[in-house]
């Protein structure tokens, strides 16, 4: 059944009780009908009313119960007493011939009668309360069915959004964590470049100071110039008429004034033509041959503590080949004007004649006439040469009237790329030109045959030009050039030799007593000095610039976390003998 099923689902004692006391509402409700009605048959029987009116009175609660009084009128008609269906005038002779004991079971029947009409109207309305009440708790169990199904959807998309949310915040922590690192990268290359513009500033505004001191000299030899440009024109009128005076009447005057005027044109506007072949190749030779014997032998640093060597020449001698390199420079540097139209292989003679000629310069004192030359020389070498064609009649092969460029700092031949790059460094001032230079010399260096080269050419003394506070955004660049030196190599033995004096300890020095020293920069010059240290006789060359008590100081306040930088001093001092225990584990690169 129905209802039966659905009590399955519901609180039964709940609903039993609410049945108990609705049958027990409605059982007194009926109890208090049968009283009554009851109360109306005695007070009938008292005033002595006939059987007919007591059967009218039936009637009119047959009537009154309606259509729920039909079960207890059916069950009447099944009853013997049939008194709906008997004429009034056959009640009344029956009652008169019945005994009275009959007449009062036959009212108690009715009574009776009477009691189930009522029962069964108050049975079927119990029916209709229950159906109604089942159709209630059919819907609420439907209702309760739907709100089973929704909770159990929310509770599984709880879960879900629990789960996402949990995946939403580990990738939020993971990228918090990244950008954290990226703003870190950031704040280091901002650092970086902040450090780099500070540099470039005050080499900006030393190169502002000299250019105003370059003006204002370059002011005074206008004037000057003007000067003696004036006493010469004055001179020559001077001549002239003296020249004029003396070959007066004579048939060659006229030729004479020519040739005078011939003479006094400029020697920019006499034509310059190239030599042939032969004379470049012959150039060539001699100047290998200045440079291998000659130039070569410039004054080094003394690799001992004592300080005395042997000198190649003496002082007058030396004295006379940095003269004449000082005459020659200029000379050279025009020549590189020509170079595009001479063969390529003739380049390299003429820029290692000017490279060691420039190495020269170096062992003896400053020459601040050469400042233009050797500026003009550096853009040269650095940017290129780049000429038009000429046509010259006079030569036996004519020249094409198309541009012709000579590449030197640019070239695809490593020997006059890097003896161009080490020009470039010893003559360019421009930070951005020195970078790039720097740059290509890193790149050479990676080869054999570029570290082969800058021992070659004794490059040492060039790079260490640089290696200066003052070069801030240089520093970096430099040490990189020099840590491709050391790594494992044939070269390596040889240029620790050739680090092993006084001019490269001495610049150690002074860049280790810079308050601040950006720790890359510590690290890289700890690598060199570690390997340094590992050759006995240096020890002296340690002591002597007291670079041993700057390692202590810089071991004393290194921070633990900086390992690379730890475990270098460590070994350094260890190969000096300054510290106990064994050697730690020291790398040469990073």
């Amino acid at each position: 059944m129905p209802f039966c099923s659905s009590f399955k689902h519901l609180n039964v004692n709940r609903l039993d009780g609410e049945l108990d006391s609705f049958h027990d509402l409605k059982k007194q409700e009926i109890e208090e009908e049968l009283i009554e009605n009851h109360r109306r048959v005695n007070t009938s029987k008292m005033t002595k009313q006939p059987f007919k009116e007591i059967e009218k009175v039936a009637l009119e609660t047959d009537v009154a119960s309606g259509p729920h009084a039909k079960w207890g009128s059916a069950d009447a008609r099944d009853f013997p007493l049939r008194h709906t269906s008997r004429p009034n005038s056959r009640v009344s002779n029956k009652q008169s011939l019945l005994p009275p004991q009959i007449n009062q079971i036959y009212d108690e029947l009715f009574q009776i009668h009477l009691k189930l009409q009522c029962e069964s109207a108050a049975q079927q309305n119990f029916a209709e309360e229950l159906q109604r009440r089942e159709r209630f708790l059919a819907e609420k169990e439907q209702i309760l069915f739907r709100h089973e199904d929704a909770l159990s959807k929310i509770k599984g998309v709880e879960e879900e959004v629990l789960t996402r949310f949990q995946i939403i915040k580990e990738q939020h922590s993971a990228e918090v964590e990244q950008l954290t690192e990226v703003l870190k990268e950031r704040n280091k290359e901002s650092k970086r470049l902040r450090s780099s513009f500070d540099a470039l500033k005050e080499l900006n505004d030393n190169l502002k100071k000299q250019l105003n001191e370059v003006s204002e000299e370059n002011r005074k030899m206008e004037i000057q110039a003007k000067r003696v440009q004036a006493r010469l024109d004055n001179l020559q009128r001077k001549y002239e008429f003296m020249t004029i005076q003396r070959l007066k009447g004579s048939s060659h005057a006229a030729h004479e004034m020519k040739s005078l005027k011939q003479e006094k044109a400029p020697a920019s506007k006499t034509s310059k033509v190239p030599l042939n072949g032969q004379v470049y190749e012959l150039l060539t030779v001699f100047m290998d041959w200045v440079s291998d014997h000659h130039l070569i032998k410039v004054k080094h640093e003394d690799s001992g503590v004592d300080g005395e060597k042997l000198l190649l020449k003496s002082a007058s001698q030396k004295s006379d080949i940095q003269e004449k390199c000082v005459k020659l420079l200029p000379v050279m540097t025009e020549q590189l004007q020509w170079m595009p139209l001479v063969n390529a292989k003739f380049h390299e003679p003429l820029i290692r004649f000017i490279y060691w000629s420039l190495r020269q310069l170096d062992a003896g004192a400053q020459h601040s006439t050469m400042t233009s030359t050797l500026r003009r020389l550096g853009e040269d070498i650095f940017k290129g040469v780049v000429i038009k064609g000429v046509q010259d009649n006079s030569s036996e092969c004519s020249v094409e009237n198309k541009p012709k460029t000579a590449a030197f700092f640019k070239s695809s031949h490593l020997p006059l790329r890097f003896l161009s790059t080490l020009i470039v460094l010893k003559t360019v001032t421009q930070a951005d030109y020195l970078a790039q230079a720097f740059d290509s010399l890193c790149l050479d260096l990676k080869t054999d045959e570029g570290k082969a080269l800058f021992l070659e050419h004794q490059a040492v003394p060039v790079i260490l030009g640089h290696l200066r506070i003052s070069s801030k955004g240089l520093l970096s660049n430099v040490m990189d050039s020099l840590l491709q030196m050391t790594v494992e190599s044939k070269a390596l033995q040889p240029f620790l030799e050739a680090c092993s004096n006084s001019l490269f300890f001495r610049t150690c020095s002074m860049l280790l007593r810079t308050p601040k020293l950006d720790l890359q920069i510590l690290e890289k010059l700890s690598i060199i000095l570690q390997k340094l240290s590992k050759i006995k006789s240096n020890k002296k060359l340690f002591e002597l610039f007291t670079i041993h008590l700057l390692l202590q100081e810089l071991q004393r306040t290194t921070h633990p976390e900086h390992a690379f930088l730890c475990i270098n001093l460590n070994s350094t001092l260890f190969n000096l003998g300054l510290t106990k225990g064994s050697c730690p584990a020291s790398s040469t690169g990073r």
